[in-house]
């Protein structure tokens, strides 16, 4: 049989475990990014690289999109056009506002390209082992069309109506994971500042009733203290987080957890986070707390 090619634009953290993914399940891989070393590590990891997003619009019929920004979107939807088929498919996977994706939509649908609207809920450590879940919104038939190469790269896949209800079930999914991951932090800071060893807190604690899927997946960085392996950069979170807040405020909807965790993202930002994971909340909450992890080091 054929290998069928597949085209993926942005090699990030989840462009890239997502192509590697792709990958080794059989596929072609033609990816795209404006760092070049991100194509060479595309290429090292079983990819083909493009040399622009026309390079690979011109080679793949179902592409998925990756992108940190709404300029990112606006532009790769524009030079896409200038290279695509009639009849190919957008995988659109960042989480941006409803009314950027919708514009990119629109300028591709011009030329006959249909763009699905379909967020990620999971983080890079989760993509690199097919651990996420995708929200998929849009044409019906494009997405069945897609679900072979939405099985290579996710876990589960769910579709979940017209265009932009992915992106809402992203805004609630990522609101509740804000707060989980705040809130796994707060709770591993009491444990600490009462003499508790972190990691048998996380042992004992992220199986039971008061455990989450954000204290499994950042419970062992606040264990070692170590946020430098970032599978979501602060920096780049905080984008999601005025995301989701402006949509709140659009429908006059209460989110006073949400509200609550913000300043302790922002918080790490100002201590100089803005590159690590954001699992650094923990570090926040330490140095809030007169960091108790130091002085049971001092008390040994």
């Amino acid at each position: 049989m054929t290998q069928q090619t597949v085209g993926m634009i942005g090699l990030g953290i989840m462009g890239s475990a997502m192509s590697a993914n792709l990958a080794r399940a059989g596929f072609r891989v033609i990816g795209y990014d404006v760092a070049q070393r991100q194509r060479g590590a595309h290429v090292r990891a079983g990819g083909v690289a493009a040399r622009s997003v026309r390079g690979v619009a011109k080679r793949a019929e179902i592409v998925v999109t990756s992108l940190p920004s709404a300029n990112a979107l606006a532009a790769v939807a524009v030079e896409f056009a200038a290279g695509a088929k009639r009849g190919t498919i957008v995988i659109e996977t960042s989480t941006l506002p409803i009314p950027v994706k919708e514009a990119a939509r629109d300028v591709l649908a011009k030329r006959g390209v249909i763009v699905l609207d379909c967020p990620l809920s999971g983080t890079g450590a989760q993509a690199r082992v097919k651990d996420l879940l995708i929200y998929v919104s849009g044409d019906r038939a494009a997405y069945r069309k897609t679900i072979p190469v939405l099985e290579g790269f996710t876990s589960a896949n769910y579709y979940v109506g017209a265009f932009g209800n992915g992106s809402k079930m992203k805004f609630v999914a990522n609101l509740l994971v804000a707060i989980h991951n705040v809130a796994a932090a707060e709770a591993m800071v009491l444990g600490m500042k009462a003499g508790l060893d972190p990691a048998l807190i996380l042992k004992v604690v992220a199986g039971g009733a008061g455990g989450s899927r954000m204290f499994q997946v950042r419970g062992p960085m606040m264990v070692k203290g170590d946020y430098s392996e970032a599978t979501m950069k602060n920096e780049v979170w905080q984008k999601d987080m005025t995301i989701i807040g402006d949509f709140a405020r659009e429908l006059d909807c209460p989110t006073p957890l949400f509200a609550a965790s913000a300043p302790i993202y922002n918080a790490a930002m100002a201590m100089g986070l803005a590159k690590e994971d954001t699992g650094a909340v923990c570090k926040v909450l330490e140095e809030m707390a007169g960091n108790p992890r130091r002085r049971a080091r001092r008390r040994r």
